[in-house]
């Protein structure tokens, strides 16, 4: 029994416009120390993260740290928006930004080559994926199986970990936090919501 094996093209011109978009809105952060760390605790703002659970309090996280102003966030966003002809956002409403893209194009492929992109340019290594349903969320877990390969053949077999968050899983979470290494959470829109009101 014969297995079928994707083929996936990493030069299509209107992909690497959408990640090089993502990644150029962070022109100026330098590359993460890999030796950058947390305490996970209660306390709320800067780069703390609150659990709020006995189980997660006083152990190292290694964290995506966002050294640039707004300022520069939104000059950087200027940018990228003349050279996609979008009507320039006068200042920026929180850090929320979106790219979009057709049905059909590789909107999968291009967020996840993007995750890989950002490690590589600033060392970002934490990644959410929050998707609208449990069938999306299976099928992103999937094309991460699926694409392990071709993204390892681009990214110098760049290790990372992926998994769906499950809350009676902790023990991913504290991977999650802990790792220095790329780690991909996928959760639905329904688990994260229910996580909040924890």
């Amino acid at each position: 029994m014969s297995t079928i094996k994707f083929k996936f093209d990493g030069n299509l011109d209107y992909q690497q416009k959408a990640i090089e978009s993502v990644v150029a809105l962070f022109e100026g952060q330098p590359l993460a120390n890999e030796t950058y760390s947390v305490s996970i605790g209660t306390q709320d703002g800067g780069s703390q993260l609150s659990l709020g659970d006995e189980e997660f309090s006083n152990i190292a996280a290694v964290a995506n740290q966002l050294v640039l102003t707004d300022e520069l966030l939104l000059e950087n966003l200027h940018k990228i928006q003349e050279d996609n002809n979008i009507p320039l956002q006068p200042e920026l409403a929180g850090h929320h930004f979106s790219v979009e893209m057709e049905t059909g194009t590789g909107k999968t492929y291009v967020y996840l080559r993007t995750l890989f992109e950002l490690n590589k340019r600033y060392g970002f290594t934490k990644f959410i994926v929050v998707v609208p349903s449990i069938a999306i969320r299976e099928g992103v877990q999937k094309s991460l199986e699926v694409m392990r390969e071709h993204f390892k053949e681009l990214y110098d077999q760049m290790p990372y970990d992926s998994f769906v968050y499950d809350p009676k899983q902790l023990g991913q979470v504290r991977q999650f936090a802990t790792s220095n290494k790329i780690q991909l959470m996928v959760i639905n829109i329904q688990a994260f919501d229910k996580a909040r009101a924890i």
